[in-house]
């Protein structure tokens, strides 16, 4: 198939494109620069501008674009660039999308964070309501922000994805960092759960996705088997071969982190109903196993 990708410069963006080259699909990226080489296309989604006519062919579009989450405080600017560096690359994808004659699956990453900074031992699916703070309300405008396709008849996936666990991923070398140095230590009171996947799994969730018309509206990509805070810390400090007896406790990690804390404290117990009731199996549905697949790579 041909897919045409926003993001692909990102951590995701490159393994994405990486796996769909590989398997034989056509891959043609979205740069916010003059094109290089024939697989680019230029746009800016700063201004809305893309031209539909290059997008025409396409079977599927894919926006990973966004700023990084934990990369830098939550200041009011960086809040903005946060939501806007989300929503003005997937309406701008989504309203070329819209134009063309021959629709293209649009499918958008989009973050469990949207269902609350905080749900406890409640599960977790697609059909669960939208969640308040920061970041879900990120997620409600993202995803909306893909609706212009989907009036205009596209099959529309948001891809509700947890951690990604892989040895070069910038979110599991933050986590890994203090283990590799001895100071390995669960967040809090360890009991939260927290959303991993391997980064194999991820690839693989995208192109079923992609593959099987059933499958639309938000999907959750998280273990099948959901694990806690003090369960990761565990496993991982055992691959790893590192001591794990410290923790970090909450104010501490609110006052370093502020909100962003609550990312890491809060307790999301997410299934991923939608891919398992369309068929998908996952290669690593444990954390050991997860754990395991990404420090092998």
């Amino acid at each position: 198939m041909k897919y045409v990708l926003a993001g692909a410069s990102g951590f995701l963006g490159t393994a994405l494109t990486r796996d769909l080259t590989a398997a034989g699909h056509q891959v043609t990226r979205l740069v916010r620069r003059t094109p290089s080489s024939p697989d680019e296309l230029p746009w800016n989604p700063a201004t809305g501008q893309l031209d539909p006519d290059a997008l025409a062919g396409a079977d599927v579009l894919v926006n990973l674009a966004g700023a990084n989450i934990g990369l830098r405080p939550w200041t009011p600017t960086y809040r903005n660039t946060l939501r806007e560096s989300r929503v003005s690359t997937t309406a701008t994808l989504a309203q070329a999308a819209a134009q063309l004659d021959r629709k293209p699956v649009f499918i958008s990453q989009s973050g469990v964070a949207g269902y609350g900074m905080d749900c406890g031992d409640r599960i977790l699916t697609e059909s669960t309501p939208l969640g308040d703070g920061f970041l879900a309300d990120v997620v409600r405008v993202w995803e909306g922000a893909a609706d212009p396709a989907r009036a205009a008849g596209c099959r529309v996936a948001t891809l509700r994805t947890g951690i990604v666990l892989a040895r070069n991923a910038p979110a599991f070398q933050l986590l890994s960092l203090p283990f590799r140095l001895g100071l390995g230590a669960r967040l809090g009171s360890g009991a939260q759960y927290f959303p991993v996947v391997s980064l194999t799994d991820w690839l693989r969730a995208v192109r079923h996705t992609a593959e099987q018309d059933t499958v639309e509206g938000p999907v959750n990509i998280t273990l099948p088997t959901p694990t806690t805070n003090r369960a990761f810390t565990k496993a991982l400090a055992t691959h790893l071969h590192r001591p794990a007896v410290l923790q970090v406790p909450a104010p501490v990690l609110t006052t370093v982190l502020g909100e962003f804390a609550w990312e890491l404290l809060g307790s999301k117990r997410a299934l991923p109903t939608i891919l398992q009731k369309t068929g998908f199996t996952f290669t690593h549905p444990t954390t050991h196993e997860a754990l395991a697949a990404a420090l092998a790579r």
